[in-house]
């Protein structure tokens, strides 16, 4: 996404034209929801932002907010799920974004943020494969369970190669990818075994995707050190 814009005065609301617009990824969902979302994404950033939310609100939010959508994925609620997807990641994009603005980025939140993350993922498809798997739905479940391992290996694989310094950005399905598609799949009838079908198979060309590249800029860091 854009590059961060410089510490906005609190005494001087912000124009929405002068807000960042979303940053950029490397997955298959962000440039067209880049492109799409811009100007409602920088309308509701300048509103957080004049509403006083800090970083640390919004992280907390989108986990709450993540703790009832597991609740009603356990309920069988699925539509209300679906829907609670929309604010939880939300939430989650605006931290970063206000943490920007203020001149409030530090490493304790970009690793609080990214624990959090981690945290949402397991509500999302630990409670979806619990809700699936109650139902006798085994192929569901466990395309689902596949999926919250590979989304925690694409992490885990950037941590460890970012602790060795080689920085690690791509992959063709990333958190975005996966949150809209269960947008698409959870509350839609018929559509959750496609979309956990796309998941699972993108979601696995990622790891490999993202271990390749480990390989080959880690072995660069160490030959060059």
């Amino acid at each position: 996404m854009s590059d961060p814009a410089p510490p906005t005065d609190e005494n001087t609301p912000p124009r929405i034209r002068d807000m960042p617009a979303p940053r950029e990824s490397t997955g298959l969902a962000a440039k067209p929801m880049r492109a799409v979302f811009t100007w409602p994404y920088r309308l509701v950033l300048a509103g957080a932002y004049r509403a006083g939310f800090r970083p640390w609100h919004l992280t907390l939010m989108a986990l709450l907010t993540n703790m009832v959508m597991g609740a009603m994925l356990l309920r069988g609620e699925y539509l209300i799920a679906g829907l609670l997807l929309i604010p939880g990641g939300l939430f989650d994009i605006l931290d970063g974004a206000v943490a920007r603005l203020r001149g409030e980025v530090s490493r304790f939140g970009a690793f609080l943020d990214s624990v959090f993350d981690r945290i949402s993922d397991v509500i999302l498809f630990g409670c979806l494969y619990w809700s699936l798997a109650g139902q006798g739905l085994r192929l569901e479940a466990g395309l689902a369970l596949v999926t919250l391992v590979t989304a925690l290996m694409v992490s885990q694989i950037r941590a460890e190669a970012e602790a060795l310094g080689a920085e690690l950005t791509e992959g063709y399905f990333q958190r975005l990818e996966r949150w809209v598609a269960m947008m698409i799949g959870i509350p839609i009838p018929h559509m959750l075994l496609p979309m956990l079908g796309l998941l699972t198979v993108l979601g696995s060309v990622t790891v490999l995707q993202r271990a390749w590249s480990a390989v080959e800029r880690v072995g660069a860091v160490e030959g060059g050190s």
